[in-house]
């Protein structure tokens, strides 16, 4: 299966449709013409599919499907991916398939192709070490498939997988009691979109988008943990939250929400999570009385050990709200259901009208695939934001004499260069000045690509491009540069890699 180049083809989902009714199939089929979506190329799934074999037997194949260039690169394993490093197993390259398809379960109607029954073997993110027309090489972080593999062609259309070490995933955490404790996920994730149209309203729920920091909490025996979107266990960080088991009466849960710092008006402010963020030190209990954070939940992922991942959004949503959680610290958010007559575009007036980020548009039968960026959920935001890497920065004058003026930020290309997109010099604290002048990491060399204007490079201070962090602007301009780009704060919840292009 030659690898596609960077890039995209005029219509690489052809082959899929052409082999596809969408009045028959339950099989996701994006209307030709349709953009694909963006991601970040780190999506995998493998789907078990059981198709019928004579009067009474059945086939069964696994798909393996990596999200490259806005699709899934797709192949049919007949005897499953393989889960221990030894011999390679048979993969033979299909179609490639929309990126919806990273969530698709159900039953494809007998006569249609592919007819039989899919479910969702393993879904995570994985890593490209390699990419070319002879090999592939990814490290997988699933709970099925974990660590290095390595794909490559073997004749006659065909290719093979082998797991390359012996790296396993992350064994459940044994309870102490009958109920046994759920392996906390990492938090499913949104790709950036629109609003569905009229006629799909129905189908589709949606929330406010808050403006904090992503985590799952696990309520087991009485304890709390926190886990972030990178799987990093930031409990004592929000010592404030300790008390959200009680408000369960003995029961254990995970749900998923996002942690906020209110303003005074009482919408969050990200600007005010920032001294919280990455604080771990004696000084944390100080900084939790004084700017006490607030968990919005709205997501329920597991209930007294049972697993809820594959139940429908609209009912883990209908039993989240039948717990009535709510503390001084913690609630559970409003969600609305469509019902035919726009619902979507009141709720996004809504979020501008109340000085809030977007909405997040969730499809009411998507389960939830942890560590997945699916199209199932849509973010759509009701101001310009844009996740950005720190390259460099300029030295400032006046009351700034002396350490930061401004930064200079980018943005990653498809390539894995980094692209410069403009400088931010407002938004910043003099406390924000002087921890990022201790936390960023001097060089000698541009890490940008290409060629940045004279009157910056004059006295750039180059910086190793490992730290992340958010801005606010007005447009974009015809070279892709942000205008009057504000900074709102470091993102430590994303790495470099993470970034993308937003609308």
């Amino acid at each position: 299966m030659p690898a596609r180049p960077r890039g995209r083809q005029e219509d690489p989902l052809a082959e899929y449709r052409a082999k596809r009714d969408p009045e028959r199939t339950a099989e996701p089929v994006p209307p030709a013409g349709s953009p694909l979506p963006e991601g970040n190329d780190d999506t995998f799934v493998v789907q078990e599919h059981h198709t019928p074999r004579g009067a009474t037997g059945e086939r069964v194949h696994w798909d393996l499907r990596l999200e490259r260039d806005g699709v899934l690169k797709s192949w049919a394993v007949p005897k499953g991916p393989p889960t221990e490093r030894g011999p390679s197993r048979l993969a033979v390259p299909t179609e490639d398939h929309p990126l919806e398809y990273a969530s698709f379960s159900g039953t494809i109607a007998a006569g249609e192709y592919g007819g039989g029954h899919v479910t969702i073997w393993d879904a995570g993110r994985y890593a490209t070490e390699k990419w070319d027309d002879r090999h592939i090489i990814v490290t997988f972080d699933g709970r099925r498939l974990a660590g290095r593999y390595a794909m490559f062609p073997v004749g006659d259309g065909a290719w093979n997988i082998r797991k390359l070490d012996a790296t396993q995933p992350p064994a459940a955490v044994a309870a102490d009691d009958d109920r046994a404790a759920v392996e906390v996920p990492l938090p499913m994730l949104a790709t950036a979109g629109e609003l569905p149209p009229a006629a799909e309203d129905d189908r589709w729920g949606y929330e406010f988008k808050w403006d904090g920091v992503r985590a799952v909490a696990a309520v087991h025996g009485g304890e709390l943990g926190l886990t972030s979107r990178k799987g990093t266990d930031i409990t004592v960080r929000y010592p404030e939250l300790a008390a959200l088991p009680a408000a369960l009466a003995g029961h254990d849960a995970v749900v998923d929400g996002e942690i906020v710092a209110m303003d005074p008006h009482g919408r969050p402010d990200f600007g005010a999570l920032q001294n919280r963020m990455h604080r771990t030190g004696p000084e944390v209990p100080r900084l939790a009385a004084a700017k006490p954070v607030t968990y919005l939940v709205f997501d329920l992922l597991a209930w007294d050990g049972e697993d809820l991942l594959d139940t429908p959004y609209a009912e883990r949503r209908r039993r989240l709200d039948a717990l009535g959680i709510a503390g001084h610290r913690w609630v559970s958010t409003p969600w609305f259901q469509g019902d035919g007559s726009g619902v979507g575009t009141g709720v996004l007036a809504a979020s501008e009208e109340n000085g809030l980020e977007g909405v997040v548009a969730k499809r009411l039968a998507s389960p939830y695939r942890p560590g997945l960026r699916s199209p199932d959920w849509r973010k759509i935001k009701t101001f310009r934001t844009q996740s950005v890497v720190v390259g460099g920065w300029r030295p400032g004058q006046g009351r700034r004499a002396g350490t930061i003026g401004s930064l200079l930020v980018g943005v990653p290309d498809d390539a894995g260069g980094l692209v410069y997109v403009g400088h931010v010099g407002t938004g910043f604290s003099d406390s924000d000045l002087r921890e990022l002048q201790r936390t960023l990491t001097t060089r000698t060399t541009s890490p940008f690509h290409g060629t940045l204007p004279r009157d910056i490079t004059r006295d750039a201070q180059w910086v190793e491009p490992d730290l992340v962090g958010e801005v606010a602007y007005s447009v974009r301009t015809a070279e892709n540069r942000l205008r009057h780009p504000v900074w709102r704060g470091v993102r430590e919840d994303l790495e470099p890699d993470d970034v993308v292009v937003e609308p």
